[in-house]
């Protein structure tokens, strides 16, 4: 699949870098834009599979363009890309089901696997900035979880579906769900799409 592109930032050699990058590796690039207003404009015209927006510009940020979003029900999948390594812009951003947040100075490097891994509906976060952010209370919270919710949580850390978790396990894939639920409710993760998996990769280093 090769999936339809918007993008916007408001530093011009940001731009040109990331769109002359993203057309030399052949991504359908639809249009580009210099400002969030711009940006929230050709979403809404386009319905670009993902928008790749700086968190950072004039009229709207990345994260208002999200938010808006969220709200209208729009199917466009959002990308940040930012310098920021800032814990609360993070938790906002899991918040309103951003899909991907990645570091400008690994951009260019990073890009193509987030894009990859967006387009199959699992989030991509920097590991540059999940090395950054720790999460504390990890370790006391998994306390809480029966030997089958961690089991299919390092599970989840490895990309599988739940009805692969349930071969695997030799049980339902409702069971797995099941489990899953439990495991969002007592970990306290608020429930948006793919939040559970998203947890579990920041917290990959307890899991094993």
């Amino acid at each position: 699949m090769n999936p339809t592109i918007i993008i916007a930032d408001d530093h011009p050699l940001v731009l040109k870098g990331l769109e002359e990058y993203l057309f030399e590796k052949e991504f359908n690039v639809l249009a580009s834009a210099k400002n969030g207003k711009e940006a929230l404009s050709l979403i809404k015209a386009h319905n670009p599979d993902i928008a790749i927006l700086d968190i950072k510009m004039p009229f709207y940020t990345g994260l208002q363009i999200a938010e808006k979003c969220k709200k209208s029900k729009l199917p466009t999948k959002i990308v940040l890309i930012t310098f920021e390594k800032d814990e609360k812009i993070y938790k906002e951003a899991k918040s309103l089901g951003i899909y991907g947040y990645v570091l400008k100075e690994f951009a260019l490097d990073e890009i193509e696997n987030c894009i990859a891994s967006v387009i199959k509906n699992k989030p991509y976060f920097s590991p540059e900035l999940l090395a950054y952010i720790e999460v504390d209370s990890a370790p006391e919270k998994l306390n809480s979880l029966t030997k089958t919710e961690l089991k299919i949580l390092k599970l989840i850390t490895e990309n599988k579906t739940a009805r692969e978790i349930a071969e695997e396990l030799f049980i339902s894939p409702r069971t797995v769900e099941k489990h899953k639920s439990n495991t969002i409710r007592k970990l306290e993760i608020e429930k948006t799409p793919n939040s559970l998996l998203i947890w579990a990769k920041e917290n990959q280093q307890h899991l094993s």
